[in-house]
C-alpha cells in the first residue's frame, strides 16, 4: 500500500487510490494543493494506532474541508454525525474522542472546488465523543 508521509501527496501518484494509514506510531498525510480538478483521494486505517494520531490535513491556509464524518459511538447510541465548520482543514483520530483510528475507518475526499476538499467518512469513538475537524493549519 501507499505510505502516509509529511509531504504533500502527489496528485498524479496518489489520487483514485486507496492510501493506507499503517502506522502503529500514527500516520500524518498532508493532501496536495487544492486545485478544484476532481482527484479523489481514499484514506482507510489498516493498522490501530497504538501511540500518536492518526490526521490527514491540508497543504496551506487557504484550503479547506467541507463535509461530514459518520462516528460510531461507544454506547447504545445513535451515531454522531460531524460536519465541517468553516475554516476547518484538519481530520485527527486521536484515538480516543475523535476518533478511535482503529482498521476499517475510512474517509474519502474530493477536490472538487478551488481550496475545497468535500470528504465523507466513517470512523468510530469513545468517551465524550467530539467532532475529528479542526483548523491547524495556518
Amino acid at each position: 500500500g501507499l505510505k502516509p508521509a509529511s509531504p504533500p501527496r502527489n496528485e498524479a501518484a496518489h489520487a483514485g487510490r486507496t492510501i493506507a494509514l499503517d502506522t502503529a506510531a500514527g500516520s500524518v498525510v498532508t493532501l496536495p494543493a487544492s486545485t478544484g480538478g476532481g482527484a479523489v483521494y481514499r484514506f482507510l486505517v489498516t493498522v490501530t494506532a497504538t501511540s500518536n494520531s492518526h490526521v490527514i490535513k491540508v497543504a496551506n491556509a487557504t484550503d479547506e474541508m467541507r463535509g461530514f464524518v459518520i462516528q460510531d459511538a461507544s454506547e447504545a447510541t445513535a451515531p454522531n454525525i460531524w460536519f465541517a465548520a468553516d475554516n476547518d482543514d484538519t481530520i485527527t483520530l486521536n484515538r480516543t474522542t475523535t476518533g478511535l483510528a482503529i482498521q476499517g475507518e475510512y474517509f474519502e475526499i474530493v477536490d472538487a472546488v478551488l481550496n475545497h476538499y468535500y470528504v465523507r467518512g466513517f470512523s468510530a469513538a469513545n468517551g465524550t465523543e467530539a467532532t475529528p475537524f479542526s483548523n491547524t493549519v495556518s
